[in-house]
């Protein structure tokens, strides 16, 4: 660990940052109560695509918002101050949070557009920066360690991953790019990029798990919506999801269940 590193990220400012960051994104949602712009879900329905999943797979933001939550108070601890793993991670993590706070108060005002994109992609790199420190990690994560900060980030990069994806598609029918009758089969090459994306996330990510379940379920959701309209698309999510459970299994070969879960 460099000492600039130790001064940057352990700095108290950072530590507050995380806790300020992690408040903000969901205290944000809650705008459109107080009469500012529109609730995400009317957003979303304004442009919505064969990929863009049913509704019911976004009350996972309730537990990705509270895991965030546990994240902050837990790295805050005196007792995690100086912590190696959190001093590597504290910094992107509130950029992920901020992130994800500024990309719901534009989207909430604005719709899915090119900044909406520009902003979770930039969430997303945050996320990645993370995931890879955990991919990379070689002491074995202690049980706060893994159930505090790999659980709720490894969730969170997921949905971000397929979150992106839907963005982006989201972005080019808000601007009347929406491939007509070539739309099912474009999708449906989304879907499948998506699923390579995270089957070689799995593979380098070491098979983590939680990263995983939460691509599953968000490829569930889609099935369950764009693939009950377009055949293409059911069969893409359904090659995908095989793919991203490949993807783990080969990664965990050489890790093991036991550095994610323990035991």
């Amino acid at each position: 660990m460099e000492p600039s590193e130790t001064r940057t990220e352990g700095n108290p400012a950072v530590v507050l940052a995380v806790i300020l960051a992690a408040l903000l994104q969901f205290l944000t949602t809650s705008l459109p109560a107080l009469g500012i712009g529109d609730p995400i879900g009317s957003q979303s329905n304004a442009v919505r695509t064969l990929i863009t999943p049913a509704g019911w797979a976004f009350s996972i933001w309730g537990p990705l918002f509270a895991g965030t939550i546990v994240f902050a108070i837990y790295q805050a601890r005196p007792s995690q101050r100086t912590n190696a793993l959190l001093l590597r991670i504290r910094l992107p993590a509130a950029g992920a949070f901020l992130g994800n706070a500024v990309w719901a108060l534009y989207t909430q005002c604005f719709g899915l557009g090119v900044f909406s994109v520009a902003i979770i992609a930039a969430t997303l790199a945050c996320l990645i920066v993370i995931y890879r420190v955990f991919a990379r990690w070689e002491p074995e994560f202690s049980t706060g360690e893994r159930w505090c900060a790999v659980l709720p980030l490894s969730a969170l990069a997921a949905w971000l991953t397929a979150a992106t994806i839907v963005n982006i598609a989201a972005t080019l029918l808000f601007y009347g790019v929406d491939g007509g009758e070539a739309a099912p089969l474009v999708s449906a090459l989304v879907v499948l990029t998506g699923g390579i994306i995270a089957c070689l996330a799995l593979v380098r990510g070491r098979g983590n798990p939680l990263y995983a379940i939460v691509f599953l379920w968000a490829l569930s959701a889609i099935f369950a919506a764009g693939g009950q309209r377009a055949e293409p698309v059911a069969i893409a999510t359904g090659v995908a999801a095989l793919l991203v459970i490949a993807g783990a299994v080969i990664g965990l070969r050489s890790a093991g269940l036991r550095r994610w879960f323990g035991g």
